[in-house]
């Protein structure tokens, strides 16, 4: 397993290696171990997700109230998703930059994203799965998203869409990053930093 300590704190990206034969292909995206080396910490795992989505669906910019937030490590089982890191902690010195990869199903590329982290994605191909493995379940009052096309962010979807993009409404409505800091809505760079020592102590 090849790790990559992204420029965002708490952003990992994990390139497991593939075993192709004459009945197809074997690869395990997740392994604890690498894990484990890369974070400092285990893998809670409380809940996993599964997504379809087809061509140029954009799912995000979704995070949750941290702590306890959610940390994801996620990976494309089948078609292609570019898949993008938002750093939307107050006082990061990364705040309100982003990191974008391809993931897909020809080499199984996972991203981690620490608590605290926006995350979104835009489908590259029809019937794009995404898995997700999530440190927390689904708590409906502390999810919240920002908007992904707010100009200022500036996210790189352009390119890659094939026509307009398709978003929930939810999604559509979400707030932009800047309207989500007035408001008092995203996580706080050192609680979060404290929460991922925490993660790191209680080994």
């Amino acid at each position: 397993m090849q790790v990559r300590r992204l420029e965002i704190t708490g952003a990992f990206e994990f390139t497991p290696k593939a075993f192709p034969d004459n009945r197809g292909l074997f690869v395990a995206p997740f392994q604890e171990e690498a894990f484990t080396e890369a974070t400092g910490h285990p893998m809670t795992l409380a809940q996993t997700n599964h997504s379809v989505s087809a061509r140029d669906v954009i799912r995000g910019v979704h995070f949750a109230d941290t702590p306890p937030g959610q940390a994801k490590y996620v990976y494309c089982p089948q078609g292609a998703l570019l898949d993008v890191v938002v750093d939307i902690r107050v006082g990061s010195p990364t705040f309100g930059q982003w990191e974008a990869i391809r993931l897909d199903s020809t080499e199984y590329r996972a991203l981690y994203l620490a608590e605290g982290l926006g995350h979104a994605f835009l489908a590259l191909t029809d019937n794009t799965v995404m898995t997700y493995l999530c440190s927390t379940g689904y708590n409906p009052s502390g999810e919240h998203g920002i908007n992904p096309m707010d100009p200022d962010l500036g996210l790189p979807w352009d390119g890659a869409l094939t026509g307009p993009a398709i978003l929930s409404q939810k999604d559509r409505e979400a707030p932009t990053l800047a309207e989500a800091a007035e408001s008092g809505l995203l996580p706080d760079f050192n609680t979060c930093l404290a929460h991922y020592e925490s993660l790191r102590t209680e080994q």
